[in-house]
């Protein structure tokens, strides 16, 4: 029998690459962006999210051994995934519809749905909901810079 966190890894990183649906022919329109002045970590954010979709998996991983097969369970594996997808999709969306706007909606929804999950799982574990806690402070910093380029860049509304 394969282990449940295995399969939720093997989830986690399927839906991870489907930030490689970008377009080679929309990445020039990102980099001529203007970016906050305070952005100097932007080399550092792919491994801030690999280390956040990890800490999702993980606490995927410990509500599913709560509570295996149970629709409750099955429920909940369903938001997280709608959280991964929802986070992935900020990139490849934001550069196809060339709009940060887009960005800025998904960022705020996926803190929404996030949110929302982690006050799910509190009843059902804590430590869940403590690694859903990396997801619940960096979603507002991208989010947040998302909007603030739309100031520094009015035209990529």
């Amino acid at each position: 029998m394969i282990r449940s966190w295995l399969i939720i890894n093997i989830v986690t990183l399927l839906v991870a690459f489907g930030s490689f649906l970008i377009r080679p022919r929309d990445i020039p329109w990102a980099k001529h962006l203007d970016r906050p002045r305070w952005l100097f970590f932007e080399p550092a954010i792919p491994f801030i999210w690999v280390a956040i979709f990890l800490a999702g998996a993980i606490s995927a991983t410990l509500v599913w051994e709560a509570d295996p097969n149970s629709a409750t369970t099955w429920f909940l594996m369903g938001i997280y995934l709608l959280v991964e997808i929802v986070t992935v999709a900020y990139i490849p969306a934001t550069l196809r519809s060339h709009s940060l706007a887009v960005g800025t909606v998904l960022g705020a929804l996926g803190l929404l749905s996030g949110a929302i999950l982690a006050l799910m799982v509190w009843p059902i574990s804590h430590w869940a909901t403590l690694f859903l806690l990396p997801y619940l402070l960096w979603s507002p910093i991208g989010t947040y810079t998302t909007r603030r380029m739309i100031d520094l860049n009015p035209d990529a509304v």
